[in-house]
């Protein structure tokens, strides 16, 4: 089950990569990203502003999910932010969060300046 649940995190970690991609929003701007959890029929909504999604992707551990969305098998929750929790995965299910990680692909991205660096 557990590896299930990390795929299907993983896979809509990658359509929210890919929707800043397309959007290439401002840092401050609003983003409807897809909640990332472990449940392949969610299509629930998290507005974040790009630097903040941009600050918790800079660890390929995080997640975003909808608040009550967490899978505490195989995460824990860090942050609690407005209807919206921040996970991450416990040790034994890193190493598929980091391999399944879409900027495990690509060149590193640069941070916005104004993100704090609160998951970290």
């Amino acid at each position: 089950m557990e590896d299930r649940v990390a795929l299907n995190e993983a896979l809509f970690r990658e359509v929210n990569e890919r929707l800043t991609d397309v959007l290439a929003p401002s840092p401050n701007q609003r983003i409807d990203f897809l909640c990332e959890c472990g449940d392949e029929g969610c299509t629930e909504l998290i507005t974040l502003t790009q630097w903040q999604y941009e600050d918790l992707r800079g660890d390929p551990r995080l997640s975003v999910v909808v608040y009550g969305h967490a899978t505490l098998a195989v995460e824990h929750v860090v942050a609690i932010g407005d209807g919206y929790q921040i996970v991450r995965k416990h040790p034994i299910d890193r190493n598929l969060a980091k391999q399944t990680d879409p900027r495990s692909r690509e060149p590193r991205r640069q941070r916005p300046s104004e993100a704090p660096g609160v998951y970290t």
